[in-house]
């Protein structure tokens, strides 16, 4: 059989498996079992298959799965995130629509806790627009830099989707987690810079108001107190990495144990916060170890139905630019994005863009920063985009599909920026992992 023919028939019936609302995890294990029996040898390839999947999830360098999910609930759960946001918004002052520039920062921070862009939009949602629309922002000021803001989730590390992506895409995890500090944090800039000059052009966008003045002497204390020990974190995780003192897994058992001593630092070590945290640890954590084992026997099975090869040999042969055939695939992804969940789409997509990507001569780091930002784009992108509709539901009920739709147009064209200037000059996201230890 014709290798575009086995995908169409795999890729065709995955897709109806979803739309019946099967889990996504459930969804690829009945496809890799079906393709188990059918192209590895009957109950031979099933026994394979077990195999395959239990030897995908029981390998260190996936501990930091857990362990970055533990982390983020330790943090919320015991409300830390709150104290966060109330000693940055003391740093905004006056500044031009401080309301969606504190979206942004607390998306930020948000992202150093939290690997779902849909948990921070809805977070953030339900925080800030009531204050927003009591403040008289318009909605382009409210929707656009909570959508923008939910998305810095996916991108800046610790990422618990960054370590799935490294796994599924089998690359370096701590390189990865490294690499996409600065494209996250470009992405926070450019968003920021937006929202500034708009409200300096248009400040009945954000019309400003009188804020306390408050000391110096107390922002700093609160900064010392709430955001340095988070800084800590955050150097517990990543500059351990960086510095070559650690592995990934290392690195997040460290920023586990830093989280803890935190939270009974600010006395918020309650056993039912914490019961909270270990419970949503262990369902999450279940989860996606499900759906990792069922991406790498995923592409296991297209290797062997001759899928990969025959998608190799397609793109090289394409009469265009290698560079221009790694566009076209973040382009599918920002599509698919406006469709699927995040996870489904890096089950699908990695296992059959990254042999291309190598077979081109590409680095798969600096791919996979991008291939992150893209599904983000899509995600946020009209008409279908997910986190669309979680700000639909966080959102005011006067609020309709259109106002969101125009809210996150400018932080979409925000991230194809950032998509270019990453395609372009490759460095911005491979300079760090480069001069790693």
């Amino acid at each position: 059989m014709a290798w575009p023919l086995v995908l169409a028939i795999i890729l065709g019936s995955l897709l109806l498996l979803m739309l019946t609302g099967l889990p996504i995890a459930f969804c690829f294990m009945l496809i890799n079992i079906v393709g188990a029996y059918v192209l590895w040898g009957g109950e031979v390839g099933l026994i394979q298959f077990i195999r395959s999947v239990c030897g995908s999830i029981t390998i260190f360098t996936v501990l930091p799965v857990p362990l970055f999910i533990l982390l983020g609930e330790v943090m919320f759960q015991s409300g830390i995130s709150t104290q966060m946001m109330d000693a940055l918004d003391k740093w905004l002052g006056r500044m031009p629509g401080r309301l969606s520039l504190l979206a942004i920062g607390g998306g930020t921070l948000f992202a150093t806790m939290s690997g779902s862009s849909m948990a921070s939009t809805a977070m953030l949602g339900a925080t800030l627009v009531p204050e927003m629309e009591k403040r008289g922002y318009k909605k382009s000021m409210t929707i656009g830099p909570i959508l923008g803001s939910g998305g810095l989730a996916i991108m800046i590390p610790p990422s618990t989707l960054g370590v799935v992506a490294a796994a599924i895409g089998k690359f370096s995890i701590g390189k990865f987690l490294v690499a996409i500090i600065i494209p996250g944090l470009l992405m926070a800039v450019f968003y920021s810079a937006y929202i500034i000059i708009r409200c300096r052009v248009q400040p009945q966008l954000a019309p400003p108001y009188e804020v306390p003045p408050i000391p110096l002497s107390e922002r700093i204390s609160t900064a010392v107190r709430y955001i340095l020990p988070l800084g800590l974190i955050i150097f517990l995780v990543l500059g351990t990495i960086f510095l070559g003192a650690a592995t990934p897994s290392e690195a997040a058992a460290l920023g586990v144990v830093g989280s803890f001593i935190l939270a009974a630092c600010y006395k918020r070590l309650a056993w039912d916060r914490m019961k909270k945290a270990f419970l949503s640890t262990a369902r999450l954590t279940s989860m996606v170890l499900l759906i990792m084992a069922g991406a790498l026997a995923f592409s296991q099975i297209l290797a062997y139905s001759k899928v990969t090869v025959g998608l190799i040999e397609a793109f090289i042969n394409l009469p265009v630019a290698p560079i221009i055939a790694i566009l076209l695939m973040q382009v599918v992804v920002v599509i698919m994005g406006m469709f699927m969940d995040v996870m489904a789409i890096i089950m699908i997509a990695l296992p059959i863009f990254i042999p291309v990507v190598l077979a081109l001569g590409f680095d798969p780091v600096w791919f996979g920063a991008m291939f992150l930002l893209s599904i983000e784009t899509g995600t946020t992108s009209p008409p279908f985009g997910l986190n669309l509709y979680v700000m639909k539901g966080a959102a005011p009920p006067d609020t309709t599909m259109k106002d969101i739709y125009l809210g996150a147009l400018p932080f979409i064209y925000c991230d194809i920026v950032v998509i270019v200037l990453m395609l372009v000059f490759p460095s911005i996201s491979l300079w760090l992992p480069g001069i790693m230890r």
